[in-house]
């Protein structure tokens, strides 16, 4: 397993990650995405820990708590192997405090995480969202006062704005403050919005990204098909509406292109996907969930290995997007390249 610099840290993380909110599922979201136990959860960590991945991330909204609970019980004995990283800041009921990232919410937010993963120190701590309500020198001095107790040991964030991000760096360096070195995005061939704004935000400031939904939630793994209706057993049924939208026609012709280089290459597709993304500029690592042993084998093989300049350029090509407002007047305009990040080359 490659292991990258996570933004601009001292932290080394491997090229792919496991997502563990197939974790004692619970609800219409993550009731589909999997219900692993206990027992399964201990497997799958084996296997993980076995080809070198040793990050696990999860959050405190993932099953109401139930995804970190199981998740500690299946590092139990071998913490001082594992990564771990944690979410909060989504609701997690209806009261006043139980959103959000003020002071209180986030030492609460953080005891419980430590209780849930039976531990005492958290790798990496998110911010799930930004608190428009909450001052940001509250955020980061609250953030500041986990990492000098040595309850959490980095920052991050996750789906943030690039505004929100570069502020937020702004105040941490006005004050002295942890700087967020990660930031969880959703990035895929079908989803490449992150490219226009975050990722030269990331080049420049040093963020490193951390790949949620890889496979464009669940769109990527070779089963969904041009003309033909959703398999039986696609998460897709109950879940297409809580994730990002897809245009069916642009799905199919990364798809062709998939299908080509699985022939020429003897890969899956969702193998070719996520090799993909670890060429990608500022990403530190990959997401992967499974539902059991034999997915997860499967997206394992997507390391090892690396597809070639021309099978790179052709799926740059079957998924690109014209860039909205104000970015896509340089993306006319010769030599703007110069002024990008490269459109290949993985680097955090």
């Amino acid at each position: 397993m490659e292991f990258r610099r996570l933004g601009r840290s001292g932290l080394m993380v491997p090229a792919l990650s496991f997502g563990a909110g197939t974790f004692a599922g619970q609800g219409p979201l993550f009731g589909a995405w999997g219900q692993t136990d206990a027992d399964e959860a201990r497997r799958l960590v084996d296997i993980c820990l076995d080809a070198g991945v040793t990050m696990f991330d999860t959050a405190d909204v993932y099953s109401n708590g139930a995804s970190e609970e199981v998740l500690g019980q299946a590092v139990a004995g071998r913490r001082d192997r594992v990564i771990l990283s944690t979410k909060t800041s989504l609701p997690m009921g209806d009261g006043p405090d139980e959103a959000g990232s003020s002071r209180s919410r986030l030492i609460r937010a953080c005891e419980e995480a430590l209780r849930r993963l039976g531990t005492d120190y958290i790798d990496l701590f998110q911010l799930h969202a930004f608190d428009a309500g909450t001052p940001i020198e509250e955020v980061l001095s609250t953030l500041d006062d986990l990492v000098r107790t040595g309850k959490v040991r980095y920052v991050g964030v996750s789906n943030f704005s690039g505004w929100q991000v570069m502020k937020s760096l702004s105040v941490a360096e006005k004050y002295g403050y942890p700087r967020y070195v990660a930031h969880q995005v959703y990035y895929s061939l079908v989803g490449r919005d992150y490219e226009w704004e975050l990722m030269p935000l990331g080049l420049d400031q040093g963020v490193g990204a951390l790949v949620w939904s890889p496979l464009g939630w669940g769109r990527l793994t070779g089963k969904i098909r041009r003309g033909q209706p959703l398999p039986a057993g696609s998460r897709l049924h109950e879940t297409a509406d809580f994730g990002p939208p897809v245009d069916d026609e642009r799905l199919f012709g990364v798809v062709d292109v998939l299908d080509e280089l699985a022939k020429e290459t003897g890969k899956a597709i969702p193998q070719i996907a996520l090799n993909w993304l670890l060429r990608r500029p500022t990403v530190a690592s990959v997401i992967v969930g499974a539902r059991n042993e034999a997915q997860l084998r499967q997206n394992l093989g997507a390391v090892g290995w690396t597809l070639t300049s021309d099978q790179l350029a052709r799926l740059d090509a079957a998924s690109a997007l014209t860039a909205p407002y104000p970015y896509f007047p340089y993306q006319r305009q010769e030599g703007f390249a110069r002024l990008s990040p490269p459109a290949t080359g993985a680097s955090s």
